[in-house]
């Protein structure tokens, strides 16, 4: 069991190239147990195809990723997930028809014991529970878990979302604008669940174009640049103005 401060996720010198195209270059960061990395960059920097390489979805041209230590390769989604990395993506993927606890157990569906299991019943009773104690674990106020996600707001979905995440997670969560398009009061809801999962001790790497966000949440911050990782740094270090000025590039770094 990992203790706060220590490292889960690490990618060293991770390169990623498209034929004679290369997206990503020589790219180091971590995550550690209790920590909220962010992962800013302008448009093209390649942050999505960093999240893909960290989520399985693309295997790297170059370079390793270690979990716990260890060095892994993900050959798809599904190895990444069953070690314990979650990703949400900016479609949070929720079904809308569907209750809060079905979302939840979406794909990994609770089944009865005995016959009745065997032949496809669901323990409804169980899921319901259940997403209820982990989303409350993370202080995700939603209405109960029986309701349809289509009569949540916004940022109750997302929120619902992310305690998906957390109830299947048990090392990184990587979370990928998961305050785009929310108003003022529901992106803050979605901010406290980040602040709530780091505190149960998973990491996580938090994307977003929302600098505020950024410099409000999370503990250091890594900065892409055309496919580079410029700058890692704390958090402290940065104000509005010198975050911006390190994406854009007015401001070098060393």
């Amino acid at each position: 069991m990992a203790k706060i401060g220590d490292i889960l996720l690490e990618v060293k010198n991770i390169s990623k190239s498209y034929g004679s195209v290369v997206a990503l270059t020589d790219v180091n960061m971590n995550v550690r147990a209790g920590e909220v990395v962010g992962l800013v960059g302008d448009n093209g920097a390649v942050k999505s195809t960093l999240v893909k390489v960290l989520s399985g979805a693309y295997q790297p041209t170059s370079g390793s990723i270690f979990l716990d230590g260890i060095e892994r390769h993900w050959a798809s989604p599904h190895e990444a997930i069953d070690a314990g990395i979650e990703t949400l993506y900016q479609d949070s993927g929720l079904a809308p028809h569907l209750s809060v606890s079905a979302n939840v157990f979406l794909g990994r569906e609770k089944t009865v014991p005995g016959l009745l299991g065997r032949m496809g019943f669901l323990s409804q009773k169980y899921m319901d529970m259940t997403a209820h104690a982990d989303l409350d674990r993370v202080g995700i106020a939603v209405p109960p878990s029986s309701r349809s996600v289509s009569r949540l707001s916004g940022g109750q979905r997302q929120a619902v979302a992310i305690g998906r995440a957390v109830s299947w997670a048990s090392k990184v969560i990587i979370l990928d604008e998961p305050t785009n398009h929310l108003g003022a009061r529901q992106a803050g809801e979605v901010l406290a669940v980040i602040k709530a999962v780091k505190a149960r001790g998973l990491g996580v790497i938090f994307i977003s174009h929302t600098l505020p966000h950024v410099l409000q949440v999370t503990d250091r911050i890594v900065v892409l640049r055309l496919g580079k990782a410029v700058c890692n740094a704390p958090t402290s270090e940065f104000d509005a103005d010198r975050l911006l000025g390190t994406i854009t590039g007015l401001i070098e770094t060393t």
